[in-house]
């Protein structure tokens, strides 16, 4: 994320939400992230099309989504843009820090935008993912520096375990197998 585009797109899209074009009050949700985009292409000798605006708009709407959500969402208004075209534009808009992706398991990550910051929960059961602050992982990266001299992103991090409901639901299972008689074999 060193990458001056990546942090020229952020810094361009949070003026424009400053300064709206129509006299505004400011952070229209409709035009938000248009400005950035459309400059930060412009700057790399590339153009803004309706459908890397498509895809990033719906990473917005969507909070967090695979390729394939995203194409589906897409695909509600403007059926024509393939999944080929949804993976090049995230790959683009990652690479402009306007979005970022996560591994939540198993198949394909997991895109939000880049403002998004917190750890993935993920239960390896039943697959429920929950969010908590990147701040709870402070003092591990506070300890990952000073013996590691290791610099923690948790802010890209997704951590697998079994949630409150799963192990409350195993702890049942095994007390009702502990309360029946044994089987005569």
């Amino acid at each position: 994320m060193t990458d001056r585009g990546a942090r020229t797109a952020r810094d361009d899209e949070r003026a424009a939400n400053d300064t709206p074009a129509d006299g505004g009050t400011g952070g229209g949700e409709a035009l938000e992230g248009k400005p950035a985009l459309r400059s930060t292409l412009h700057r790399r000798g590339m153009r803004m099309t309706p459908q890397r605006q498509l895809v990033l708009d719906s990473v917005r709407e969507l909070a967090h989504a695979t390729p394939e959500q995203v194409c589906k969402h897409i695909q509600r208004t403007a059926p024509t843009v393939n999944i080929t075209t949804v993976y090049r534009a995230l790959d683009l808009l990652e690479e402009l820090g306007l979005v970022r992706h996560t591994h939540l398991g198993h198949g394909a990550p997991t895109y939000s935008v880049e403002e998004h910051e917190h750890v993935h929960l993920v239960c390896h059961r039943c697959g429920d993912i929950d969010e908590v602050p990147c701040e709870l992982l402070d003092e591990l990266g506070k300890s990952l520096d000073r013996e590691r001299g290791f610099a923690l992103d948790a802010t890209h991090l997704a951590l697998s375990g079994t949630c409150g409901k799963c192990r409350t639901a195993g702890e049942e299972d095994r007390s009702a197998s502990e309360d029946r008689p044994p089987r005569d074999t």
